[in-house]
């Protein structure tokens, strides 16, 4: 993911829409972490439900693997979060 996509603009040209439009992008991006957040704590509390109130060795590995998928959603939508926020203060910078 080299490619940028604004490269073709010049930061003076930038008017106040363009702002905002940042503005929105970047809270859509925050909006974005939440879900994975949300969706990391929902597959998390699965995980520990089939482990506490199912005591047979299929509901441990299951619950295992929500808890493994859990802490890969949270660590990849922090990843996507970090990486769009770096890159739209790189486009505000220049």
């Amino acid at each position: 993911m080299t490619h940028e996509p604004y490269a073709q603009f010049n930061r003076d040209e930038l008017i106040l829409r363009d702002y905002l439009a940042a503005d929105r992008t970047a809270l859509a991006n925050e909006r974005t972490l939440l879900s994975y957040i949300r969706t990391s704590v929902a597959l998390a509390a699965g995980g520990v439900s089939l482990i506490h109130f199912l005591g047979s060795l299929a509901a441990d590995i299951g619950g295992g693997v929500l808890l493994a998928l859990a802490a890969g959603v949270l660590i990849v939508g922090l990843q996507r979060f970090v990486w769009y926020r770096r890159r739209l203060k790189n486009l505000l910078r220049k």
